[in-house]
């Protein structure tokens, strides 16, 4: 009998929520998803950056929302470039040499909200990550940093677009 009753709040729970998505995101109205190609115009490049961002990009969304990927006339519509790539020295040591070094990635982000337009902005989004200073940021530990950085900015781009932070 508990049994019963729990899946028939549970259902209804469930039901009542309507569109509600349990990752936070308020996607309103909107059916599809256009993310641009963001370039990487920062004074130093990184290959295959830019591929790697837009796809983190395209990941998030789609796995935190119901939104479809479309190539043109998205709903919901993201663009922009990547503006900056540095790596700066951060801590020193007692011999005056870095003991760690800083990687940090700023992305500029245009949001169009087709169906709310007073959603709309235009935006900087930088994240960082810490290593090493005597390590070659290459392999994994590149890996590594570029999985840290684009996490926080993709879900900071989420947060700003349709999770209403």
């Amino acid at each position: 009998m508990k049994n019963i009753i729990f899946c028939t709040v549970l259902l209804l729970s469930i039901i009542s929520c309507g569109v509600y998505s349990f990752t936070g995101g308020d996607t309103g109205n909107a059916k599809t998803l256009q993310v641009n190609y963001f370039p990487n115009n920062a004074p130093l490049v990184e290959p295959g950056l830019s591929q790697r961002f837009t796809q983190d990009l395209q990941d998030l969304f789609l796995r935190q929302t119901n939104l479809s990927l479309v190539k043109s006339g998205g709903d919901l519509f993201f663009e922009g470039e990547i503006t900056n790539y540095r790596v700066t020295p951060m801590t020193a040591t007692a011999e005056q040499t870095a003991a760690q070094s800083r990687l940090t990635i700023v992305v500029n982000v245009r949001f169009y909200n087709k169906l709310d337009e007073k959603k709309d902005f235009e935006k900087s989004f930088t994240h960082f990550s810490d290593f090493d200073a005597n390590d070659q940021l290459t392999g994994s530990i590149l890996e590594g940093a570029l999985d840290e950085i684009f996490e926080r900015i993709t879900q900071d781009i989420f947060n700003a677009s349709v999770a209403n932070w």
